[in-house]
């Protein structure tokens, strides 16, 4: 039996293809938001455009029981692309949402928004939640910490040296983490909960302190089969890692110098203060466990 209806942003992404798998599988029909053509699916909608069109955003929206807004930009190459990803495309779904009087709205935004001054990034994911926070609507936050499993291109790096037997960290510190298909589940527990609307939640994986750099690092070794090496790098030499890796990928990078400046934060461990009741959502991955499936996924795609 049907659930009713999700409209998604951001479906043919990351999260927003594991978070589409699982609401199709939890009954739900799925409106959701694509630039170029896609495979079809029962119960599956495709909507052609994009966060610049108001007409295909109302079209994406119109009819479903909640919006839940995932797509965003984590890579530009200035503070206006970041502005106009997630912040303007923010601003246009919401108005969206509004136009439609569709008022449940999940808000997918970023730990990085806690600290606006490090980076673009966590500028614009914060500037985002403001326009969600000031809107009329219905709306839960979610604030995730770094997102691996299946799919993922961001940690494919670190997985990469893994298994050549070291891995390149960045300065002393903490972070938390939470796998893909966790996230996506919380996402979906949050839509028909009334007693989360107005809420900022941050989830991980439940590891209370989360990781260090090292113990993550040695995490991914093992779950590639290595015991590795692993480098703690001065936050000088990760800038200067950032510019090579501009040199030499150019829009490509992953290691841009506005990830490289939040990557040096010490602390992106979750508040606990933040953290999402147990009787809402409980991550069922292990960290551990997600990471030697992400390895196998990643080897069957044939990236490592």
């Amino acid at each position: 039996m049907s659930q009713g209806t999700l409209a998604i942003t951001g479906a043919t992404g990351f999260v927003g293809q594991t978070l589409v798998r699982l609401a199709l599988d939890g009954g739900w029909h799925v409106r959701a938001l694509t630039r170029s053509p896609q495979v079809s699916k029962d119960g599956l909608s495709w909507i052609n455009g994009s966060l610049e069109d108001p007409a295909s955003l109302a079209e994406l929206v119109r009819g479903s029981d909640a919006v839940i807004h995932v797509a965003g930009v984590v890579n530009a190459s200035n503070r206006a692309g970041f502005a106009k990803g997630n912040i303007e495309g923010t601003r246009a779904v919401v108005d969206a949402a509004n136009n439609e009087g569709i008022p449940r709205f999940i808000h997918v935004s970023s730990l990085s928004a806690r600290e606006p001054a490090l980076s673009n990034y966590g500028w614009s994911k914060a500037e985002a939640e403001s326009l969600v926070a000031n809107s009329m609507l219905d709306w839960t936050m979610v604030r995730p910490p770094a997102i691996y499993g299946p799919g993922d291109k961001d940690m494919l790096d670190l997985f990469k040296m893994a298994q050549r037997g070291f891995v390149l960290l960045p300065p002393a510190g903490r972070l938390s983490v939470i796998e893909v298909s966790d996230l996506a589940r919380l996402l979906l527990a949050l839509v028909d909960n009334p007693e989360t609307v107005g809420k900022v939640y941050d989830a991980d994986d439940s590891r209370v302190g989360g990781w260090s750099h090292v113990e993550f690092g040695r995490a991914i070794g093992e779950a590639v089969g290595k015991r590795v090496t692993t480098l703690s790098m001065p936050r000088g030499f990760v800038s200067f890692g950032a510019k090579l890796d501009r040199l030499f990928r150019g829009n490509g990078a992953k290691l841009t110098t506005d990830r490289a400046a939040y990557f040096c934060h010490p602390d992106w461990v979750i508040d606990e203060k933040r953290r999402v009741p147990p009787q809402i959502w409980v991550p069922e991955v292990e960290t551990c466990a997600g990471l030697r499936e992400t390895a196998k996924a990643y080897r069957k795609a044939g990236w490592l």
